[in-house]
């Protein structure tokens, strides 16, 4: 089917965008994270590495090729269905490195604590901490702490930064994307941020939405072992599947096509999405991949993401395309066609 040209932005109603104040939509992933970034953060700290604007920075150090990158985590509740402020703390980290394509080794650890805070929530979200690293392999290696004053903090925040060795070889950048790339994800979507919102809210879901936040380190390394060519690596948090691949159609300046159908949701999140209106690929991950793999290779490695427990539920729900460059065409249910676009604001504030 031949696609219909996409209508123009400019002949599109949009919110107004320009601000002169921090916005909470500027933290949402969507259009307004992107604006500043690229329009406010960027022209003043531009740096080859930087400019990337991949989940971590590849830097040399007397040849040796590390994996850098840094995260904060301020969650409302600290606790949830599936995990903690503390163990998505450092999964997320670990993953910003594994979907680079980096072995994690390292990680700092800094407290902003609001004065007030019960020690045994400190004790409970360190507990938390040493089990997600040692599953993860890292050690915790500095790290600071501050105290804020009560009523200025909501408890905890936390800051990360973490760093990996990168294998020989092996260059995974959104920038490496091509036309003609499978694009494959590791399993069902949403789980995480609908167990914030769902908790948030009080839906009474009788447990079964769990967040899925979880390290990835050896699924990319089962990604890379069956194809060393994977041109990028993703993990969709904020904004979801959707910010994940606008943001690489609209950077690389390519065509992606989604077949709806192939994505999966879990029954619980699908109809918890459906009380609050949100669309599933919208919401935020903490414990899934998307890999954009040369078409050649894509069978072979949706096997290798198969052979794993983060990857059973792995499958193929788009394509690359020089059809509609900058644009994501989504193949519906019903069999219709519509663009894929971010929100300007924050539908989901504080998830990560």
């Amino acid at each position: 089917m031949k696609h219909p040209d996409p209508p123009p932005f400019s002949d599109c109603p949009i919110p107004i965008s320009e601000t002169e104040e921090i916005l909470l939509g500027h933290g949402s992933g969507g259009k307004l994270t992107a604006r500043l970034i690229e329009s406010v953060i960027l022209p003043a700290l531009a740096s080859p590495a930087l400019e990337a604007l991949d989940d971590q920075a590849v830097v040399s150090i007397d040849g040796t090729r590390l994996a850098f990158t840094t995260d904060s985590y301020v969650v409302t509740p600290l606790f949830f269905p599936g995990g903690d402020i503390g163990d998505l703390a450092v999964n997320g980290t670990v993953n910003d490195l594994a979907v680079g394509g980096a072995k994690p080794l390292f990680l700092s650890l800094s407290f902003i604590l609001e004065e007030g805070l019960a020690i045994t929530v400190l004790d409970r979200v360190l507990a938390s901490i040493r089990r997600a690293a040692a599953r993860a392999g890292v050690s915790i290696v500095t790290g600071d702490t501050k105290v804020v004053d009560r009523g200025k903090g909501d408890q905890m925040f936390i800051n990360t930064a973490g760093i990996g060795s990168l294998r020989p070889g092996v260059s995974l950048s959104s920038r490496r994307v091509r036309a003609g790339d499978a694009i494959l994800l590791s399993g069902p979507v949403g789980d995480h941020g609908m167990a914030i919102l769902s908790t948030r809210e009080g839906l009474d879901l009788e447990g079964q939405i769990q967040s899925d936040t979880a390290p990835l380190h050896e699924l990319t390394a089962a990604i890379l072992d069956a194809c060393p060519d994977v041109h990028a690596m993703r993990d969709p948090t904020r904004g979801g599947v959707a910010a994940t691949v606008v943001e690489i159609a609209t950077r690389q300046r390519l065509g992606i096509e989604i077949d709806e159908g192939a994505i999966p949701v879990r029954d619980p999140v699908r109809g918890a999405c459906e009380i609050f209106g949100l669309d599933p690929l919208l919401v935020a991950n903490e414990g899934k991949l998307v890999a954009f793999v040369p078409q050649n290779a894509s069978a072979g490695v949706l096997r290798a993401m198969r052979a794993t427990p983060l990857g059973a539920e792995a499958v193929r729900i788009g394509t690359v395309t020089e059809k509609h460059p900058g644009f994501v065409v989504v193949r519906t249910l019903i069999g219709g066609e519509r663009i894929l676009d971010l929100p300007f604001g924050e539908s989901l504030p504080r998830i990560c």
